[in-house]
């Protein structure tokens, strides 16, 4: 935000490669050459302090920014340092067109004006009731960000967004057409936007769109991957179809540490508010909400904060890459670590939840301890411990065995697993990650570390871990004949 009358005169002169600087000292503005400090270090003392090649008075400014019909000023040179620049102004109706702007600013600006209108807002509400009444009173709990999937009006956010309500409304940016206004749509009550929404009355940009607000329904959840899909009614109001503007997918594969991204969201209800960054890591790790990893995540320093969950993460022609979902801070605002699923994962979640409402995923069919619980309690080093072996299932015909408590009270522990396939299980989310690589059906060879009593000569007990490996058949996570037991 500009604070004073120096900010915003403060501005870095950049007409087309020329290397030219514009600084505001004393109500004049002073042009000097990248050259300068080489020329100021070898200068006298009076001249150490800076070297002018023109000084301006601010009062010629609007001369300068192209105010009259054709003006141009040349730098004068000074006797110690030789004229290498020339400052052309034309005339013109704002700054922003007399500053020639890069190719990769108008690159820039130009993907946030088509990718914007695909970015939603997002409001979720609980229910209360009304302490002097029995109505139900909707409350609102938070905002995220999301984007537009396709044109049956499907919506892409986290699922720590909308975890907790029990509804939502999504603000989409529609276009000015002459159209009819969609019967869906609704007068919001309460909204957590800031202030000169794009879209809203008073908005300086996007002027030819719309801010319209519908109510959503989920169509399916995958907590274990942070990805929800909503939906806007659009089956009784065809003309939303035509208003919406699907989300351009890229890929997550192949990236590499150093290219460019953007990320588009609503940080602290500041709708559609663009960061750029790099990507500064890939094939992370973060947790889901589930407890379950989300392995092969991207890393950026693009900003990142409460507000821009379920946001895309753009690469350099802005394609999406991946979903912004977390960010590494010890303050909760932006550190510039940011994270985002990758968008791979991203559309073979979403493909599944608008086909089938859930995702199927292959289990092993036991319960295990976290592995902490069990290095703590237990001191297993390696491994993850089965607590229990589902009656009825491949695992329990294969011969694993879990914890159990004998006759006499005494608990033998169960098998620790420690490979699948050959890949080693350090803990859980290793055990996730190698389950996740076969579908339903599939058989694995699973390695486990028995613990076995052994009598020494002595007569004294002695636990020896015993190696031994199983082949068992991976049920479907919607089996409910093995998932209810």
């Amino acid at each position: 935000m500009v604070t004073s009358y120096h900010q915003a005169a403060s501005f870095v002169l950049r007409p087309c490669r020329l290397t030219t600087k514009s600084r505001l000292r004393n109500k004049h503005i002073t042009f000097t050459t990248a050259d300068d400090d080489d020329a100021l270090s070898s200068s006298s003392p009076d001249n150490q302090r800076r070297k002018l090649l023109s000084i301006v008075p601010i009062y010629t400014l609007p001369f300068l920014l192209g105010e009259t019909n054709t003006a141009s000023a040349a730098v004068p040179t000074s006797t110690a340092v030789q004229q290498t620049n020339v400052v052309a102004l034309s005339s013109t109706k704002s700054l922003s067109s007399t500053l020639c702007a890069d190719s990769e600013e108008e690159a820039r600006i130009s993907i946030f004006e088509r990718v914007a209108p695909s970015v939603v807002y997002i409001d979720t509400f609980k229910q209360k009731q009304d302490v002097f009444s029995t109505d139900i009173m909707e409350i609102p709990i938070g905002s995220g960000s999301g984007f537009i999937w396709d044109n049956e009006g499907h919506i892409v956010t986290n699922f720590h967004v909308i975890q907790q309500a029990k509804s939502a409304q999504i603000a989409i940016l529609t276009p000015n057409n002459g159209m009819k206004s969609s019967s869906t749509a609704i007068e919001p009550a309460y909204t957590s936007v800031r202030p000169g929404a794009l879209g809203s009355n008073g908005s300086t940009t996007f002027k030819d769109f719309t801010r319209t607000v519908y109510k959503a329904k989920v169509v399916g959840v995958d907590p274990t991957k942070d990805i929800a899909v909503l939906k806007v009614d659009t089956e009784d109001d065809s003309s939303i179809k035509n208003q919406l503007r699907p989300i351009q997918l890229g890929t997550s594969t192949g990236l590499r540490v150093g290219q460019g991204s953007i990320a588009i969201g609503n940080p602290f209800g500041l709708d559609h508010s663009l960061t750029t960054g790099v990507l500064s890591g890939i094939g992370r790790e973060v947790k889901s909400p589930s407890g379950r990893p989300i392995s092969n995540v991207i890393q950026t320093d693009a900003a990142i904060n409460p507000g821009n969950s379920g946001g895309p993460l753009l690469d350099s022609k802005g394609r999406v890459i991946g979903m912004a979902t977390a960010i590494y801070s010890p303050s909760g605002a932006s550190a510039g670590i940011g994270f985002a699923i990758p968008v791979d994962t991203v559309n073979y979640i979403v493909t599944q939840l608008i086909d089938n409402g859930q995702i199927v995923r292959p289990l092993l069919g036991v319960s295990i301890l976290d592995s902490k619980q069990a290095r703590q309690a237990l001191g297993i080093s390696k491994g993850v411990l089965i607590l229990e072996v589902k009656p009825g299932t491949p695992a329990a015909a294969a011969g694993l065995k879990g914890l159990r408590r004998t006759d006499s009270g005494i608990i033998e522990i169960g098998d620790i697993i420690i490979a699948v396939e050959g890949a080693s299980i350090e803990k859980e989310g290793d055990l996730f990650r190698a389950i996740e690589e076969y579908k339903p059906g599939d058989t694995v060879k699973v390695t486990v570390n028995r613990p076995q009593i052994e009598v020494t000569e002595s007569g004294e007990a002695d636990i020896k871990l015993k190696e031994i490996t199983f082949s068992v058949k991976l049920i479907a996570s919607d089996d409910s004949t093995f998932i209810q037991k």
